[in-house]
């Protein structure tokens, strides 16, 4: 409760030194302490409902699709024909709402390890977790590492959808990690996983695409832009194992007919293409990556 106080939520953490994020608060909702972190959801003035994780925010009802939609839509529009696809974390089912409703997207399976996230989600965040409902979702409570050793070479897509990298999150950002991944994925396989902030984090995305480009060899970069986020930025890491793909140039081009049909709010085809276009700041530093 010590993160809220005079009606205020205040996001303080070590992986942003110096700096702090205020939502004003109209009601907390849920505050318990899973067996893996700390969960908390309450409704804010503005920003709708609200998850946070060891005092992180996660999402907000009111941004929420800026989010979702790009880490889903960027990996699955980079691969020519994503059937069956594997999302580790993601317990608030935001990228699942996405996953599910892509129309070549036939099997999703989920591995979120805490359950507790999902049961918050399902109450407090149902405009987001009704992925979880789809008849194309499988839903696995449990350690994804030890699911991907189980299931070697067989997705088209793996999104991994994390927490910052302290706590259970963690090693997902570690290069034992992207070597699991690799083994799970199909020869033409295609993974996103959630890479952190360039205005925060560029020396740790550096590490991450450095490690990345030994074992892929196709290697980017995207972000887009989220409010409720600290510094208002967030990044997805992509890569392939094929080297023809091209991440900048998404496998099908939409219309707008075609984005109005799958509710899109954030994404479109030139919204993929322009998430690779990188400040110049952060282009020099990973272009040395």
């Amino acid at each position: 409760m010590d993160l809220i106080k005079d009606g205020w939520f205040t996001e303080l953490s070590s992986m942003w030194p110096g700096q702090a994020a205020s939502l004003e608060v109209d009601e907390l909702l849920y505050h318990k302490k899973s067996k893996y972190q700390d969960v908390m959801a309450f409704r804010s003035k503005h920003y709708g409902n609200v998850l946070v994780l060891d005092g992180v925010i996660q999402c907000s009802e009111r941004d929420e699709f800026a989010y979702q939609e790009m880490m889903a839509n960027l990996p699955l529009y980079s691969h020519p024909c994503p059937k069956k696809v594997l999302i580790i974390g993601g317990g608030d089912g935001g990228v699942a709402r996405e996953v599910v409703r892509h129309p070549l997207v036939e099997e999703v399976v989920q591995c979120e390890i805490d359950e507790d996230v999902i049961n918050v989600a399902k109450e407090f965040l149902p405009g987001m977790a009704k992925g979880f409902y789809s008849p194309k979702m499988t839903l696995h409570v449990g350690d994804g590492f030890e699911f991907m050793l189980q299931n070697q070479d067989s997705f088209d897509v793996i999104i991994t959808d994390s927490s910052d990298p302290v706590g259970p999150a963690e090693s997902l950002f570690q290069e034992p990690y992207y070597q699991l991944l690799k083994s799970a994925l199909k020869s033409d396989g295609v993974l996103c996983s959630q890479g952190e902030c360039q205005w925060l984090h560029l020396d740790l995305i550096k590490e991450m695409r450095t490690f990345c480009k030994k074992l892929f060899p196709v290697v980017d970069y995207a972000y887009t832009c989220v409010p409720s986020y600290s510094s208002g930025q967030i990044g997805f890491m992509l890569c392939s194992k094929d080297p023809e793909t091209n991440f900048k140039i998404p496998e099908e081009i939409l219309s707008n007919e075609e984005v109005e049909d799958m509710e899109f709010k954030y994404y479109n085809s030139d919204v993929h293409k322009a998430a690779f276009v990188l400040p110049e700041f952060a282009r020099k530093a990973l272009s040395d990556a």
